[in-house]
């Protein structure tokens, strides 16, 4: 099957939902393709139930909430949608290029908008011995549904962002609720730290689990001391790792683009290397980058605009307002 858009969205996180929104702004059709089942990125995958409390405008929102809003602000000019896919190939046009997706179907556009986060991801495990067996039945990779850890001994490896967010956001549910961490230096905003002081969140620093106990669910856990090597048993209902992903760009790695440390170079227009090709968002590298999703949408509308004015040479590049369209 083949068709033409003026704009392919490769990512239906955050940054490819307001971009395809903003195409719709700017008279320009488009169609958004992605790996998941669902839209979202990973505010749905990994943490609809999070708060999110940097996007401008909302002093908290949930991410589930937060995506419904993006997904119901794109879908008000109908874009394609094609999920549970991937982009494999590319093909090069005098005008645009040919998409080749995992399912067979090939996609004409003008031009691209990679926004695709940090590409495939997979969470990054720890070398723990058994971990199948406890898997979801007290051994988990992120949160999904906070519920489940109501009136529960919750352990949390991590000293970053997202482990210090779940260890506040957890900690009116779960009976306890402490952190594990390999150093005493932690990497997540001064606010959320302060917040778990005031909440007295207990931290075990210098340790790293080394072993999972239990029969039928999990029960301990043996940790390490990462200096002295010495080691304790914790009570535990729940352990929750979060220490980051492993991510890959998959077949973008053999588009030919400009790459440096797994994120896509690109200019003040969000451009790559190649002709007609743009990246946003988390995907996207120059000088200076603050990986915001309000950073990535900011990109996104750039981007359009500049692909606008390369489809029709009488367009500006500033459109004006949105107060001056007619919906």
């Amino acid at each position: 099957m083949l068709y033409m858009v003026d704009v392919l969205v490769i990512g239906g996180g955050p940054c490819g939902l307001f971009a395809s929104f903003y195409a719709g702004m700017r008279g320009l059709s488009c169609h958004i393709i992605d790996s998941l089942p669902q839209l979202g990125g990973q505010l749905t995958a990994l943490y609809p139930e999070k708060y999110i409390y940097d996007m401008p405008g909302f002093p908290k929102i949930l991410a589930k909430d937060l995506v419904k809003n993006f997904t119901d602000q794109a879908m008000l000019f109908n874009p394609g949608i094609s999920l549970n896919v991937t982009a494999n190939n590319i093909e090069k046009l005098d005008d645009g290029y040919n998409l080749i997706l995992s399912d067979g179907t090939t996609i004409g556009c003008k031009c691209i908008i990679l926004a695709a986060g940090i590409g495939s991801f997979q969470p990054t495990k720890l070398p723990l011995e058994n971990d199948s067996k406890f898997l979801n039945n007290g051994l988990y990779y992120g949160v999904t549904n906070p519920e489940i850890f109501k009136d529960k001994k919750v352990h949390i490896v991590g000293g970053g962002d997202s482990a210090l967010d779940w260890a506040c956001h957890l900690h009116s549910i779960a009976e306890k609720v402490e952190i594990i961490h390999r150093r005493d230096v932690f990497k997540s905003h001064e606010s959320t730290l302060e917040e778990s002081e005031k909440l007295g969140i207990k931290k075990h620093l210098w340790q790293l689990p080394t072993k999972l106990i239990g029969e039928e669910k999990l029960t301990n856990i043996e940790v390490t001391h990462t200096q002295s090597k010495e080691t304790r048993i914790l009570d535990t209902d729940a352990l929750i790792i979060n220490i980051g992903f492993k991510s890959s760009l998959g077949p973008l790695l053999d588009w030919g683009l400009q790459i440096e440390k797994n994120s896509i170079l690109v200019d003040e227009y969000c451009q790559t290397n190649l002709p007609g090709i743009f990246a946003v968002g988390d995907v996207a590298a120059y000088p200076h980058k603050i990986k915001l999703i309000a950073t990535g949408t900011a990109e996104a509308a750039l981007a359009i605009c500049k692909i606008k004015t390369m489809i029709d040479g009488k367009a500006r590049l500033f459109p004006g307002h949105s107060s001056d369209f007619k919906f």
